[in-house]
Formats: structure tokens, sequence, C-alpha cells
């Protein structure tokens, strides 16, 4: 009985398998972009002929099927317009479950407020002598190149600073960004920067300096990220910057500076326990060896020795490795309950 049973199992598991096999095959076609690409095509010459031409195509299988086709727009260098379609919905006029043809046009024209967007900061870094050489994958946070060192940082902040002006100036002051509190600027150092992803120059402007490829060629390696705030459209242009690690980095400065606090913490709480989130490290003015930040603990351990909901931290000031530089300072009482953390400023 029991080896029947098991024969038995293992027949069905047998079947199983081939379904499965059969079902990713079927797949295989289903996830061609080929269809999709075509009828992308004929939908762009139908409504904006001659103004868009397809360079390319992703599937979006697994995620929610059907492709993303990427079109150049012929009279403007600079943009790039997406759309996602599934032949088996565009039969339907149905394009991401909304109107082919409205989303279509609302693509074609988010893509050139994109290319406007994107020339007008330009103009503004270009005119102040720093070169975009990227940009998020939301078209904000621009990517420049500068080394920081001790001896440039305050120089080269106030310098990306009055970029930052020219850019809200530029856009108006009924522009997002214009009405928005800050504003942020990286800056990768000119090695990383010899060494990145350019793409190919015949892609649009928007689509190269947003790539993946791209951003992960900057960020694989530690850059700098710089924030301006401003308020009705005037820019504090002093600025304020952090370190922005790789992951493994990341975690090596962490567990250095949290061992080392938690050294120094023991004379007072022998059984402290140290929190391993990580609080945002900022730059001293006019040091990048130098940055501060907030290390979280608990006095005593809580459920299975952790610590957990930490309404203690130690305000901390550490060298570009994470070793504590002078006295730390402790502070209590951060957490709203088991809430949201009330760190000061600093």
């Amino acid at each position: 009985m029991a080896g029947s049973r098991r024969r038995g199992w293992r027949a069905a598991l047998t079947g199983t398998l081939a379904g499965s096999l059969v079902v990713l095959v079927g797949a295989c076609g289903v996830v061609d972009t080929k269809d999709d690409r075509r009828a992308a095509e004929e939908l762009a010459e139908k409504h904006f002929p001659g103004q868009l031409r397809a360079i390319g195509a992703r599937t979006l299988f697994p995620g929610t099927g059907g492709s993303e086709v990427t079109f150049a727009v012929t009279d403007d260098r600079d943009a790039v317009v997406r759309l996602r379609i599934d032949t088996d919905q565009a039969d339907q006029g149905l394009c991401d479950r909304k109107d082919c043809v409205g989303v279509l046009a609302e693509a074609v024209k988010r893509g050139r407020q994109q290319a406007d967007d994107f020339r007008t900061l330009k103009g503004a870094f270009d005119s102040c002598g720093y070169e975009v050489i990227a940009l998020g994958t939301t078209g904000a946070a621009p990517y420049v190149v500068a080394e920081l060192t001790n001896a440039t940082v305050t120089k080269v902040l106030g310098e990306i600073g009055e970029c930052v002006q020219r850019w809200v100036t530029a856009s108006g002051a009924d522009s997002a960004l214009a009405k928005g509190r800050a504003s942020y600027v990286n800056v990768v150092s000119p090695s990383v920067a010899d060494r990145r992803d350019r793409g190919k120059d015949s892609w649009p402007t928007v689509m190269r300096l947003t790539r993946t490829d791209l951003l992960a060629s900057l960020t694989k390696h530690a850059y700098f990220s710089a924030s301006y705030d401003f308020e009705a459209g005037r820019v504090d242009t002093t600025g304020r910057a952090r370190v922005v690690r790789p992951f493994r980095e990341r975690e090596k400065f962490g567990e250095t500076v949290q061992n080392a606090v938690k050294e120094q913490l023991r004379a007072t709480y022998p059984r402290v326990v140290m929190s391993t989130y990580q609080w945002i490290w900022r730059l001293e003015p006019g040091r990048v060896d130098r940055q501060t930040g907030y290390v979280l603990f608990c006095p005593e351990p809580g459920a299975r020795g952790q610590c957990v909901n930490p309404d203690d931290a130690a305000l901390v000031t550490t060298d570009e490795h994470g070793n504590p530089v002078g006295k730390i300072r402790l502070v209590h009482d951060v957490r709203e309950g088991t809430g949201a953390l009330r760190l000061p400023p600093y």
C-alpha cells in the first residue's frame, strides 16, 4: 500500500511538472514583445503620424503582462515616450485598462514636458559650470561631477546651491519644483563619472540619463547627496551633504559605529543592546572626513534579547570609517510610544 501511494505521488508530481513546463513554454509567446510593439507602432502612426519612432520594447511579464514600448519623438531630441500595451487588451482599445488613444496622448504630453523640464535643469547647471550626467528615475535629483575634499566641500556645495537657485528661478514660481521645500543634487567623483555606462548617443537624452544601467554604474560606489532648503523661491545655497554608500559599505560603517558606541555605553548600561537601524549621517560643515548621526539603543534587552522600539539615542560624530570622534551625547524619550521617532535636529 505504501509503495503504491509513493508511485501515485511520483506520477502526480511528474504530471504537475510536465503541466508547468507546458504553461512555461506557452508563456514564452505571451512575454514576446513583437506583437505588442507592432500594435503600439500602428497606434502611434494612426494618431501621431510621423511624430513617434519606436526604439525598443521590454516585457512587463510576470509583473503585469504586456510590454512597455519606447518611442523617440522625431522633433525633440531629448524626449522619450513610454507606452504600456498588451495586444490582448489593445484589440479592445485598452492600454493599461484605459483607452489606448488617451493613454498614448498622455504619454506624449508627459514625455515632452519631461524634456522641457530637463532643458531647464540643464541650462541652469551648465550656466554655472556643472554638467548633469544623470537623473533620478523620476527625472529629479540630478547627478553632477565634483571632487569633494575638506579644502573644496564648502565652495563646491555653495556653487551647486547657486545652480539650484537658477534652476528654481528658471522653472517659474508655479512649477512643482518652486512650490517644494527642498531639492537634492547627487555629487559623484570624476573617477566614477569617467567609468560610467554612457549608453548610446542616438538614444533620447532623457532616456539615456535615467537608465538603470547608468544609475547602477554611478551608485555602486559611494557618492554624496547634497540637500538645499528653499522657501518662496529663495534657496539656502549653503546646503548640507551626506555620504550615500553601497549596501556592504553601509553595513560595515553601521557595525563599526554601533559596536564602538556600545562599548562606551556599557559603563552606564551594562546590558545595553544596540538597534541595527541606521539614521542619516550628515557631513560636518567644511569636512568630508567627519559625519554626525544618531545611533539608537535600549538600556535593557527586550524580547529575545533584541532592541525593539528604542526610546534612547546617542548623537555621534565619526570619521569616514565609523569610528567615533569626540564625546557622544545621549538623548532620551525620542519615540512617541511605539510609533514614530522624534529625534532632535542636529
